[in-house]
């Protein structure tokens, strides 16, 4: 690393990632960015972050690279595909790879291993928690696995992005508690659906209820943030897509049966999250407070 302020890489800058590589340039850091549509890196140039043209040079530029894309998919693309990490060889020798992304626990610690063989690069998977509005307010939440050495040495990067950082462990910890959180979210999100229907339709002012709730055993910051857009049933700007939420759930439902444990709840919410891509009316790619259309059909 540079001194004691390391340049940082930023690769993906969608929902979650723009804002997170703002936070890190409004930090100070010297930043290098690539993201696969180049338009999205058009306000991150006016901030003076140099755009790169492959995510192998974004590793040569920088001491520590961020990762926020969409899936496991995503990842093995930019490591291993065309311009990818792994292609700097002997240069990405000691730089860190801190993946912010959200996938299968068992696909990043094959990852991880192939680019320690590939490159010598250290990587520490980091996904988060908090959505959108916390990712702009740099208070995200964040699950980490791997080597706790390399977990303090992106404490300038997580600085700039999180309000706390918890180690759970080697490598692929992080993502099975990101596992664990999701399991939990995206049953709320369906309850929450549920209930805004059910508001409605019994004749309650839903433009009230997330307030009426506020402070009880029933709140959550999923409730405040998607109760009012549900009851407005607006749906722009997207926060996080339904598609994200049934990604992960069905990450909950590998974990869960790899551990020989049953999940009768998660279950059923998985399949319906899935049963979405039957329903031409609603966006299976767009925000999840959507899913109050479920319940809601008419219009």
């Amino acid at each position: 690393m540079t001194g004691t302020a390391p340049c940082i890489g930023f690769i993906g800058l969608g929902n979650m990632g723009l804002p997170m590589a703002m936070r890190v340039r409004n930090a100070g850091h010297r930043l290098s960015v690539w993201n696969r549509n180049q338009d999205k890196t058009a306000g991150l140039a006016k901030e003076g972050a140099i755009i790169c043209a492959s995510p192998a040079d974004v590793l040569r530029d920088a001491d520590i690279v961020a990762l926020c894309v969409t899936d496991h998919h995503a990842v093995e693309s930019v490591c291993f595909g065309p311009g990818g990490l792994a292609g700097v060889g002997k240069d990405g020798a000691g730089k860190l790879v801190v993946d912010f992304s959200s996938i299968d626990p068992d696909a990043c610690v094959v990852i991880a291993q192939k680019m320690r063989d590939a490159a010598g690069v250290r990587w520490v998977d980091a996904p988060v928690s908090g959505g959108v509005p916390a990712a702009e307010q740099g208070t995200l939440i964040v699950f980490a696995g791997g080597d706790a050495a390399d977990i303090t040495a992106a404490q300038p990067l997580f600085d700039a992005v999180s309000k706390r950082v918890t180690h759970m462990g080697p490598a692929g910890t992080g993502q099975a508690t990101k596992v664990c959180n999701q399991m939990i979210v995206s049953a709320t999100m369906m309850v929450l659906a549920e209930t805004y229907a059910t508001a409605r339709h019994a004749g309650l002012d839903v433009d009230r209820l997330a307030a009426a709730l506020e402070g009880g055993f029933a709140d959550s910051r999923p409730l405040q943030i998607f109760g009012p857009r549900m009851a407005a049933r607006n749906y722009t700007p997207r926060q996080t897509a339904i598609s994200i939420m049934a990604k992960d759930i069905a990450l909950g439902q590998k974990l869960a049966a790899r551990a020989g444990v049953a999940t009768p709840v998660s279950a059923l919410a998985a399949a319906l999250y899935q049963a979405i891509r039957a329903r031409p009316d609603i966006d299976f790619s767009g925000d999840i407070s959507e899913l109050v259309e479920l319940y809601e059909p008419e219009k």
